[in-house]
C-alpha cells in the first residue's frame, strides 16, 4: 500500500463512475458538479497472472496481491485556483497524492451536462493544467521572493537554487506544467518540499462511449496524441461499461467484455498503467502460509526491498535467496530451481528485478 493516485478532471466527465467501477467503492455519482465533497479512497488490487501461478503452485492459506490507492477528487473548474467551485480545497487534496489520473470526457451525451457546453478534450485538459499551474505559481512566487533576497545577500544555498526556481517560475507563468521541463533528478530533489502539482506524473484516461470501444474514436486519439507529446501515459476506458462489468457475476464477465472487443477489464489496464506511471515493480514471497506480491520502486536494493516487509529485515539484512518467478513456475519447486543452478544468493548491492521471488536472511 502507500502508493496514491488522485483521479481528477472537470465535473461530469465520469470520474466518480469510473472510481466506483474500478474500486467497487460507493462514491456518489450524480449529474451535477461537486457531488464529491470529500476525496473518496479506494484500494485497487493489481491483477498479476504471475501471482496466480505461484498461488496455484503453493496452494497457500492466503494469497495477497499488491495494490494502489485511488482517491476520487471532486471536479475542478476554471477559476479553481482562485477558489471557484470548491477549488482550493480540492487542489489541496491533489498535493497528497503521488500521481494524477486525469479523466477526460470523450463521449457525447445530451443528458449529461458539460460545464463548458461542448465536448472538447484538449480544451478540457488545458483548463485543468492552467488551474494547476496557477496554484503552483502561487506556491513558487512565495518561495521565489524569499530565496531571491537571500541569494542577493550571498547565501550559497539560495544562489544554487535560483536557476531551477527561475526556470520553473517562467514555465508556470507561460502556463506550462513543470513535468514538461524534464528536470534532472537533482533539480527535482531541490524542489521536492514544494510538492508542485504539475510536477506529478499524469496518466490521461479517455472516458469514451460504449460505441467507441475498443479504440476510443477521434476524441480519444486526440488525448493519446497529447499524452505522447508530453511523454505521459494514456488509456481508453468507458466508465459506463466498467460500471456494468463491476456488477456482473464473474462467469459472465468474459462474454460481456468480448461484446465490446475488450480482452480485459479497464481495472486491469488502469492499475497496470498506474504502476508503470509510478515506475513500480513487483517482487514475490512464496510459501505455504502465504504467497504475496510486494510493491517497490524500480532500482530498489535488496535490503530496502526487505524493509517493505518489516524494518527488522532491512536493519539485520544478511543476504537474499533469489529466483525468477518464471523459473519457479516452470520447474514447479524451489528445489528444482536450485538443482538447475538458478537460485542465486544476493547481497546488499543487489538491485531487485521485477518478478523476483525472494527469501531474506537477516539477524535480529
Amino acid at each position: 500500500m502507500g502508493f496514491k493516485c488522485g483521479i481528477v478532471g472537470l465535473p461530469n466527465v465520469g470520474k466518480s463512475t469510473l472510481f466506483n467501477a474500478v474500486s467497487k467503492a460507493k462514491a456518489e455519482a450524480s449529474n451535477y458538479p461537486f457531488c464529491t465533497i470529500d476525496p473518496n479512497k479506494g484500494i485497487v488490487f493489481v491483477a498479476d497472472p504471475r501471482l496466480d501461478a505461484l498461488s496455484a503452485l503453493y496452494n497457500p492459506k492466503k494469497t495477497t496481491p499488491t495494490a494502489i490507492e485511488f482517491y476520487d477528487i471532486a471536479g475542478l473548474v476554471k477559476g479553481a485556483s482562485n477558489g471557484e467551485g470548491l477549488g482550493n480545497q480540492f487542489l489541496g487534496h491533489i498535493k497528497e497524492v503521488e500521481a494524477i489520473i486525469h479523466v477526460v470526457r470523450c463521449f457525447e451525451d445530451p443528458n449529461i451536462i458539460h460545464v463548458s457546453g461542448s465536448v472538447d478534450p484538449i480544451r478540457d485538459i488545458e483548463v485543468i493544467d492552467t488551474e494547476l499551474c496557477l496554484k503552483d505559481l502561487e506556491t513558487m512566487s512565495t518561495r521565489f521572493d524569499k530565496t531571491q533576497k537571500l541569494a542577493r545577500s550571498g547565501d550559497k544555498d539560495s544562489l544554487a537554487l535560483m536557476p531551477v526556481y527561475e526556470k520553473i517560475k517562467k514555465s508556470l507563468e507561460d502556463g506550462t506544467p513543470i513535468r514538461r521541463l524534464n528536470l534532472s533528478e537533482d533539480e527535482k530533489k531541490a524542489v521536492q518540499d514544494l510538492a508542485f502539482l504539475t510536477l506529478k506524473p499524469v496518466l490521461y484516461c479517455a472516458n469514451v462511449a460504449e460505441s467507441d470501444l475498443p479504440d476510443g474514436g477521434a476524441h480519444a486519439q486526440a488525448v493519446k496524441d497529447w499524452a505522447a507529446k508530453e511523454c505521459s501515459g494514456a488509456v481508453v476506458i468507458s466508465s459506463k461499461v466498467e460500471a456494468e462489468l463491476a456488477d456482473l457475476p464473474d462467469d459472465e464477465k468474459t462474454a460481456f467484455l468480448e461484446e465490446y472487443g475488450l480482452k480485459e477489464p479497464g481495472l486491469h489496464v488502469l492499475s497496470r498503467a498506474g504502476y508503470k506511471l509510478l515506475e513500480l515493480i513487483t517482487y514475490f514471497t512464496a510459501g505455504e502460509p502465504e504467497v504475496r506480491a510486494w510493491t517497490i520502486r524500480k532500482g530498489t536494493k535488496a535490503p530496502q526491498a526487505a524493509g517493505v516487509i518489516h524494518s527488522d529485515f532491512e536493519r539485520g539484512f544478511i543476504r537474499a535467496e533469489v529466483m525468477r518467478c518464471e523459473d519457479l513456475i516452470e520447474m514447479k519447486s524451489a528445489n528444482a530451481v536450485k538443482e538447475k543452478g538458478l537460485l542465486r544468493l544476493e547481497g546488499k548491492d543487489y538491485t531487485v528485478a521485477d518478478g523476483d521471488v525472494m527469501h531474506f536472511r537477516f539477524s535480529v
